[in-house]
């Protein structure tokens, strides 16, 4: 007998997002495409148009000129290749709540490199940030817009304005702030931000570097060969990719208003429902400001790892609080730098919707665990 498929809960937009249906669509029309963008004869000169095009749409979503738009890999390499020493910022500072890529990434010598450390709520500790800059001469600063695991947002303009004042230079990890919130270079007052289009319906491994400037320019480019992107990156283009970039790109900034107040509905609903079914979860960041579209909470004395299988099984995709690698839960870096108690951070689930995300998946999680909680309770009463 024929098994009925269950129908399945996509929680985890801050992982990645489902492919938008445009993105598809110019990813389709660029794989049919011949010529490589570099070439002058007319199928080269396609695809560069469909390149272009794409930047014009991505430096249009951050409020940059399309010069300021060096196309990666992903929002990893964009951080590599940003995060190096240049002119007099010859060391770094990081919140201590940045992503992996950039605490693990970043080409400066250890000795060269200071964390920041985070409040309780989450946000940078403006006060120590200070003090760390006045530490030492020009810093970069490395400060992300938005924590992936809490969704708190980042006083990146404030942060910004210390540093400057002080010859610095500022990258923010923009990558969670696309489709999501207003992304405005100038407002955010970073020097240089980072996208990936997997994070808001583009395709992966795609992302960008963007200048907030035109005069700002890569000094040390990780990648040497031909001089493509004006020398910062070099590389054959990835045209169905970068396409698919431009098409979410163009999508999420005629929508990102009016989604960000659908997706803070859904997600005050997912909480609200969260802790009727367990009223002792705990939602961290929840009074910092934070994404519309994240939460992140833990149910005490229940463990991540299990409770993640449990949603799985029962037709529900979540993540951990925590960085993943290779399908292994590891404690949160983010949540020990907020001060919470190991035990606790031990649970924390991270719930993130998107452009797709449905009341429907709200029913179904809930639908799921609120018996996984029962459960995995009266079996630790047991």
């Amino acid at each position: 007998m024929a098994s009925v498929r269950r129908e399945r809960a996509y929680l985890d937009y801050n992982a990645t997002a489902p492919l938008r249906p445009e993105a598809r669509a110019a990813m389709t029309a660029a794989f049919d495409l011949g010529g490589n963008p570099s070439s002058i004869h007319a199928e080269g000169r396609a695809a560069r148009a469909i390149v272009e095009d794409a930047r014009r749409a991505v430096a249009e979503l951050a409020g940059v000129g399309p010069r300021g738009i060096v196309f990666t890999s992903g929002g990893t390499e964009a951080v590599n290749l940003a995060l190096t020493p240049a002119g007099k910022a010859v060391r770094l500072i990081a919140s201590a709540g940045e992503h992996v890529c950039v605490l693990a990434g970043h080409r400066f010598a250890p000795e060269a490199a200071t964390l920041a450390p985070l409040r309780p709520d989450g946000r940078i500790d403006l006060a120590a940030l200070e003090a760390a800059l006045d530490a030492g001469g020009p810093a970069l600063l490395a400060l992300q817009g938005a924590n992936n695991e809490t969704g708190v947002l980042q006083p990146v303009a404030e942060a910004a304005a210390l540093a400057h004042a002080r010859g610095g230079i500022v990258v923010c990890d923009a990558v969670q702030l696309a489709g999501r919130t207003s992304l405005d270079a100038q407002a955010l007052g970073a020097d240089y931000l980072v996208l990936s289009a997997h994070k808001f319906g583009g395709p992966k491994g795609a992302g960008a570097l963007i200048a907030a400037r035109p005069e700002l320019h890569v000094g040390s480019p990780l990648l040497r060969g031909g001089g493509q992107e004006r020398g910062s990156r070099a590389g054959t283009e990835n045209v169905a990719g970068i396409a698919g970039f431009g098409s979410a790109a163009r999508a999420v900034r005629g929508e990102v208003a009016a989604e960000a107040i659908r997706l803070a509905q859904l997600r005050d609903r997912l909480e609200a429902r969260i802790l009727a079914a367990a009223p002792d979860a705990v939602v961290f960041g929840a009074g910092a400001p934070r994404l519309p579209n994240t939460t992140c909470f833990a149910v005490p004395a229940i463990a991540a790892a299990t409770l993640l299988m449990r949603l799985d099984l029962a037709g529900v995709a979540a993540s951990s609080g925590s960085a993943c690698s290779s399908g292994k839960v590891a404690r949160s870096h983010v949540l020990t730098a907020m001060g919470i108690a190991p035990e606790l951070a031990a649970g924390a689930i991270r719930l993130s919707l998107g452009w797709a995300s449905r009341e429907l998946d709200i029913e179904l999680f809930i639908e799921a665990f609120a018996p996984a909680v029962a459960s995995l309770r009266r079996r630790g009463a047991a």
